[in-house]
């Protein structure tokens, strides 16, 4: 599992910091598929992406950096040390990798980097399995039930969930219904953020909420990934916002408050809910 995370880190660490830097060249305008005239970034990595995806991606990349790769690294010296009962935080960083760079393979723009991009999307994969085994054979015991959070937990899920669905399918019904785009699809053909949220993270949510309920060990399990991965997205949604509000991207307040707001509620909410659940797994002495 080491081996795995360190190429993990080392190839995110380099595909975002070239990823962040400026490069030469400016945006540009052309003509999608549907006729619509769409500003292309034109400058650096994400040259061929939209100036919301490229700055978007920018900062995930600034997050990733920051936060993920220091993340997986305390994440597997915790497992190690303090045994894989703690490897619920290694699962969740591993996710967040996985999350971010199925959008970087499957969404973005073609790029130099796309060879990469599937490099750290396979490795995290088999990273999440590989911990989801080892978690298993440690055997979490049933009383960790009794000790971690479940009430709070329960309605957490269920409300991040619910507010997920909400905020992607509101958009996407209104252009089934108008017969219209989705709105910023401009030069893509399809979203993947809205395949991977709708068709994974919502449904996974509602199973982990569901198995909290019934205090299933696995149901403790999948809510310790799926916080960390809400806090990590959470930052990327702050620091992409702030990049595309530099890059003149025009939004209503609404729509920057909103989705800002609400994700930091959640990120909180979530992060005092981990901390309680991560003090009620007791360490033992096996590893990853």
């Amino acid at each position: 599992m080491s081996c795995l995370a360190l190429l993990i880190g080392l190839s995110a660490v380099a595909a975002s910091l070239v990823g962040l830097l400026p490069g030469d060249g400016a945006s540009r305008t052309v003509t999608s598929i549907r006729g619509e005239g769409v500003t292309l970034h034109g400058r650096g990595l994400y040259r061929y992406d939209t100036v919301f995806i490229a700055e978007g991606s920018r900062g995930t990349d600034a997050v990733t950096v920051v936060l993920g790769v220091p993340l997986l690294v305390v994440a597997t010296l915790l497992a190690y040390r303090r045994g894989s009962r703690r490897a619920g935080l290694l699962a969740g960083a591993l996710t967040y990798f996985l999350y971010v760079y199925a959008s970087r393979a499957l969404s973005n723009a073609f790029n130099p980097l796309f060879l990469l991009y599937i490099v750290v999307f396979s490795a995290s994969l088999f990273g999440v399995l590989l911990v989801v085994i080892a978690l298993n054979r440690a055997g979490l015991d049933e009383g960790l039930a009794g000790r971690a959070p479940h009430r709070g937990l329960v309605w957490f899920l269920t409300a991040c969930g619910l507010l997920t669905a909400i905020v992607w399918l509101a958009p996407l019904t209104d252009a089934l219904v108008t017969g219209s785009p989705p709105q910023l699809l401009d030069t893509y053909t399809t979203s993947v953020t809205d395949v991977l949220d709708l068709g994974l993270i919502v449904p996974t949510l509602f199973v982990a909420a569901a198995l909290v309920r019934r205090r299933a060990v696995l149901g403790y399990v999948l809510a310790a990934t799926l916080i960390v991965l809400l806090v990590l997205i959470a930052a990327t949604i702050v620091e992409g916002t702030v990049l595309q509000l530099s890059a003149r991207m025009s939004f209503t307040p609404e729509q920057v408050v909103g989705p800002i707001a609400g994700f930091l509620v959640l990120a909180v909410i979530g992060l005092v809910l981990l901390v309680r659940l991560l003090r009620a797994v007791e360490p033992d002495a096996s590893g990853v």
